[in-house]
């Protein structure tokens, strides 16, 4: 049976702003739509991309800016349920929720959710806009007590629980990796001791405390080299960080690129890092993995969840700066103790494959169809 699928999310894949929730959606729903199901995105717009184009076989409706998106939703939504009978409305709840079970009556909801900021969103932002995200969150089981979930984590699922969704309602299924671009070469790494960050450069993301470690690193392996891929609107302030630390001739900021550069960096990498405060699964490291480059990480939601701690990567305590540097040093010198770790990364990351993660997606809605239906 096909369905037809209405799908909500504040951003779609061409976004410059979109991340790690955007590259899960797209390669489920990609594939969802291959299978000769109808998928439609509705999301925020941005100068100059098209109000309404298909990419992947998804149709994406761009409406109004970023910034006010959640205002749009629902009148948008009425106007398409209007005009076109759809059989589900997923909903991804990505910082301020758009509250779809509120609007959305005739229909199932299905709700997808990646990590819930709670208090490290006062990190992100500033006082009142934090506020109005913590406690829009804090509306999440009033609203979508009856709402069947898909998490990406089981720190994500343990969040939800702590939030008052029931355990019954709460489905995990974790973001996965294209194979066939993120892969091992069989070339030598860089020669110069290379170490790495991807992702959008965000306050939570606590990309200064890497750089605090690296200046450490320097001190010890004055060779060694940072690169910074991807962009955000903490940009300036790490550069400036750089400097003042007096490594900036060390630190490569390589902004925003498309895949195939980015994995040739990611490739050459010895070891990469993730500072963040919290995330929902940490979809960079196990993309780093399938390259063959195992990871340092907080020990913090979600990336215990990406990272086996002496296994496929080394876990050190959030904002411990002279730890981090330490397990750097520690991937950077010790060539056997990288080898393993890389060997044991490698594997992990080869569990998880897209094609699967979708045949899941499916089922859930298979399933919220047929039990609302009932």
């Amino acid at each position: 049976m096909s369905y037809r699928i209405l799908f909500l999310n504040w951003q779609d894949i061409k976004h410059p702003l979109g991340g790690g929730a955007e590259v899960y959606h797209q390669e489920i729903f990609k594939r969802i739509a291959a299978r000769g199901h109808q998928v439609t995105l509705l999301c925020s717009g941005y100068p100059g991309l098209e109000r309404t184009e298909t990419i992947d076989g998804i149709r994406i409706i761009r409406k109004g800016g970023r910034n006010y998106f959640n205002y749009m939703v629902p009148f948008a939504c009425r106007r398409l349920l209007a005009a076109e009978p759809y059989d589900i409305v997923v909903d991804s709840i990505n910082k301020i929720p758009l509250f779809s079970p509120l609007y959305i009556k005739k229909i199932p909801v299905i709700a997808v959710v990646h990590h819930l900021f709670k208090t490290s969103i006062f990190r992100e932002t500033i006082f009142p806009l934090a506020s109005y995200v913590y406690m829009s969150e804090k509306l999440i089981r009033t609203i979508y007590g009856k709402t069947p979930f898909i998490v990406v984590s089981e720190s994500t699922r343990q969040d939800l629980i702590k939030s008052g969704i029931r355990e019954e309602l709460i489905t995990i299924i974790e973001n996965c990796v294209d194979h066939s671009l993120y892969r091992t070469t069989g070339e030598p790494k860089s020669a110069i001791p290379l170490v790495g960050f991807l992702g959008r450069i965000k306050r939570y993301k606590s990309v200064d405390h890497l750089i605090k470690a690296f200046a450490i690193v320097k001190k010890l392996m004055p060779d060694a080299k940072l690169v910074i891929i991807g962009d955000g609107d903490n940009l300036n302030d790490l550069k400036n960080l750089a400097k003042k630390l007096h490594i900036d001739e060390s630190v490569e900021f390589m902004g925003f690129l498309d895949k195939e550069d980015k994995i040739k960096i990611l490739q050459k990498c010895h070891v990469v890092v993730n500072p963040s405060i919290k995330e929902g699964w940490g979809l960079t490291i196990i993309e780093s993995n399938a390259c063959g480059v195992p990871a340092v990480a907080a020990d913090v939601p979600g990336l215990r969840d990406s990272v086996k701690d002496k296994e496929t990567g080394l876990l050190y305590p959030y904002g411990d700066i002279e730890k981090c540097a330490e397990y750097i040093v520690k991937f950077l010198t010790d060539e056997p103790f990288r080898t393993e770790i890389t060997k044991n990364a490698t594997a992990w990351a080869a569990q998880f494959n897209w094609e699967h993660a979708a045949e899941s997606t499916l089922e859930q809605i298979e399933k919220t169809i047929e039990t609302y239906k009932n």
